[in-house]
């Protein structure tokens, strides 16, 4: 069942099932909660789960033509606010990562813990940036039926994709219910964002980082030589997925994430 509060003079949609310690699951970019079902319903055997439609995302608003990660992370503090939850565990997926860790540089106070999966603390590289920018031409163009097919895709190991051939529809599905104005706010949102490398090596809070051999966005092996992850942080690779992991490896990730949490008390 979709919940929603008001943010920002807009509402903001999210799902709340599931009961104990709280993970709020924070989707990636031409995502929506709703990417999470499997591993959501899986995760809400043993706590209570909050998956939120990020602004411009899902049923939540477009607020404008650039959703901050700080924007999107206060979203995420004024609903624990209206629930009056004083602690969680956040979990970000690629972009969600990025919010995450904005939420960890705003409201560390918030956080037992955090996540970031198939995601990373540094800002847009030059390429990525002309990437982005090529894409937001292509939206106003209304021609984002040319993007996610190829976007989608990559995010799965090649060696993947005839496996979860359903599950690769689903997310073009998902993909492709995203207004154009959404798109365009966080392609603005991620090209702004700034590097958060130094609250991640702070180790101020607990995280976990997991990452796909296979990601055809994320170097695996190049991206953890770039991180001195302090004591408190644990770093897992996923060998048999790409950038899907809790789709590619669901039960592992499950796994995972659990004991991590578990380990934390």
């Amino acid at each position: 069942m979709n919940y929603y509060i008001h943010y920002n003079g807009g509402k903001v949609y999210y799902s709340d099932t599931g009961e104990g310690e709280v993970i709020v699951l924070l989707h990636g970019y031409l995502e929506t909660s709703d990417i999470w079902s499997g591993f959501a319903r899986k995760l809400a055997e043993k706590f209570r789960i909050i998956s939120v439609d990020l602004p411009g995302h899902g049923l939540s608003k477009v607020y404008g033509d650039c959703h901050t990660m700080e924007f999107m992370a206060g979203a995420v503090k004024v609903l624990l606010e209206n629930l009056n939850i004083k602690k969680v565990f956040i979990i970000g997926h690629s972009l969600g990562g990025y919010v995450a860790l904005a939420f960890l540089e705003l409201y560390p106070g918030m956080l037992t813990g955090y996540c970031l999966f198939h995601s990373h603390p540094f800002a847009d590289r030059p390429e990525t940036i002309e990437k982005r920018e090529r894409e937001i031409k292509v939206v106003r163009a209304a021609k984002k039926y040319l993007l996610y097919p190829e976007n989608i895709s990559q995010m799965y190991a090649s060696v993947n994709l005839g496996k979860f051939r359903e599950e690769l529809q689903r997310s073009k599905d998902i993909a492709a219910t995203i207004r154009d104005e959404g798109i365009i706010a966080v392609l603005n949102g991620m090209m702004n964002r700034s590097s958060r490398l130094k609250f991640m090596e702070e180790g101020k809070v607990p995280c976990l980082w997991i990452l796909g051999s296979m990601d055809n966005y994320i170097s695996c092996k190049e991206i953890q030589m770039k991180v001195k992850l302090p004591a408190n942080a644990k770093a897992v690779v996923l060998e048999n997925s790409g950038h899907m992991g809790f789709i590619e490896e669901e039960d592992l990730s499950v796994s995972i994430v659990t004991d991590f949490i578990h380990g934390l008390k």
